[in-house]
């Protein structure tokens, strides 16, 4: 009975009935989990602002300093290479939860440093959680997503990185700003404003925390660790009830050897390893050859070094982070229209012309002072040059390596794959973000040809190599076998 004297209706237990919208279900919880890419992006490109206070501050050169900004790439590749088998083991939810604590532990430990080591301790150390946010961000949204959506849902994995980037670089800029003394200056609060730049990841850290504690694991880890029932509710919030049972025999019939995976299971006839997995490896390789993360990471030093001072450097950086996220939702409007490897193709074609276009403006550079000062017609057009380049990137090698690695393997061999082919990713990005200051310090021109250089190998490597996976079923991926693309 009601407090008024009615008769109530018999309640229903959230597992009793389905979402009136499944779709908005499947856009809600794979937002809440790309938060993990939030902090991806933030965590790796928060020292953007600091780099040339911690260099100051600790003395260091700039071999020194680019590893200190290099360091969390190493954390990331054993990050990347070990979340897979962990989220395989413990869940993805659980996985993601780890990760928060981590990522929390690793700001405050950054903030606090007293030299180059221990940063660079913490550095790896938060490494560990940005690596494991690029494995298991795309995992779960490729395995809650229906298939119709599911490259708009993976992209918001590169939209929240993005974000997390243009966050990070706005908050570099205002600690900076209130600070006197800029980056290596005093905080009101007390504290060298660049230490207050690494504390400021505490705040979204605690939001993933909380984020993780209530999303629902994955159908599919579910389903291999044999806990159908459960499996059985969170699809039927994802998708129309009379699609659940189906689903659930596609992914129990997928997943072929009911074992843990191990690595070798990514064997093949062809050079040790499955085509599908070298396609991924090389993906990924290939996103980072290309340079973008000197952007994200130098930006501001860069900028510097051609003439601006550290508050038009640090606004500059944020317009590029700016570009990177209206270019990333045009992507995300456009990845299930048009397909992955169109956007492949053109996005590496926009690289190689807009970095060839950056390598001859730096050409024509004059030295002053030791540094390289750009002319009143190539310093505009190196702008224009650098913001084409983000475009390009944003708009296709950004979100679609990620939306791919999530989706091109086949359901067994997917967690290990992708933590594979993430951990080279982030090999590559060390590689290219450590040898950066020295290179440009011999010669802008030459770091900046040779980033052209691997766009245009890129893009043929696209054209030869890589398949089309729009609107493909994950439990049907066995098909994309072959190394040939697919119109």
């Amino acid at each position: 009975m009601t407090a008024s004297g009615g008769t109530s209706k018999p309640q229903r237990g959230p597992e009793d009935k389905g979402p009136a919208n499944p779709t908005v279900v499947a856009v809600f919880l794979a937002t809440a989990a790309a938060v993990g890419g939030f902090l991806f992006g933030f965590d790796s490109s928060v020292i953007n602002g600091a780099v040339d206070a911690i260099q100051d501050d600790f003395g260091v050169s700039d071999f020194l300093i680019g590893f200190v900004v290099s360091s969390a790439l190493l954390g990331c590749v054993v990050g990347a290479w070990f979340t897979g088998p962990v989220s395989d083991r413990i869940g993805r939810a659980r996985t993601m939860l780890l990760l928060a604590v981590i990522f929390a532990v690793s700001s405050i430990g950054a903030a606090l440093a007293v030299g180059p080591a221990d940063l660079i301790a913490w550095r790896l150390f938060g490494g560990l959680a940005i690596g494991g946010a690029s494995v298991i961000v795309p995992a779960y949204i490729a395995e809650i997503a229906p298939a119709h959506m599911r490259g708009r849902l993976g992209s918001l994995q590169q939209m929240a990185i993005v974000l997390g980037i243009f966050a990070a670089l706005v908050t570099d800029y205002v600690i900076a700003r209130v600070s006197d003394g800029g980056a290596g200056g005093e905080f009101p609060l007390g504290g060298t404003a660049w230490r207050w730049m690494f504390g400021s990841e505490l705040l979204p850290a605690a939001l993933y925390a909380v984020i993780a504690l209530i999303l629902p694991e994955s159908p599919r880890y579910l389903v291999k660790r044999r806990r159908t029932e459960e499996a059985r509710r969170v699809l039927t919030r994802v998708m129309p009830a009379e699609q659940v049972q189906t689903k659930l025999d596609e992914i129990r019939a997928s997943l072929a050897e009911d074992r843990p995976v191990r690595l070798g299971d990514l064997r093949g006839d062809r050079l040790g390893l499955r085509p599908i997995v070298w396609i991924g490896i090389l993906l990924a390789v290939f996103q980072q050859f290309v340079g973008i993360n000197v952007i994200f990471y130098y930006s501001t030093s860069l900028w510097q070094s051609v003439g601006a001072d550290e508050g038009d450097a640090m606004f500059t950086s944020i317009i590029n982070s700016l570009v990177n996220v209206v270019f990333t939702v045009v992507a995300i409007a456009l990845i299930d229209r048009v397909g992955r490897r169109r956007l492949l193709i053109v996005g590496a074609a926009g690289m190689a012309v807009s970095l060839g276009t950056l390598a001859v403006c730096f050409s024509t550079a004059a030295v002053v002072d030791g540094e390289p000062v750009l002319g009143d017609l190539a310093g505009p057009l190196a702008l224009v040059a650098a913001n084409t380049f983000v475009a390009s990137f944003a708009v296709s090698w950004g979100p679609v390596m990620w939306v791919m690695l999530g989706e091109m393997f086949n359901n067994f061999i997917r967690a290990s794959a992708l933590a594979v082919a993430a951990a080279v990713n982030w090999l590559a990005n060390w590689v290219i973000t450590t040898t950066f200051p020295a290179l440009s310090g011999f010669s802008l021109t030459l770091a900046y040809g040779l980033y052209t250089a691997f766009s245009v190998l890129a893009l043929l490597f696209v054209l030869r190599y890589v398949p089309e996976t729009k609107g493909i079923e994950l439990e049907d991926m066995d098909r994309l076998s072959s190394p040939r693309a697919t119109a």
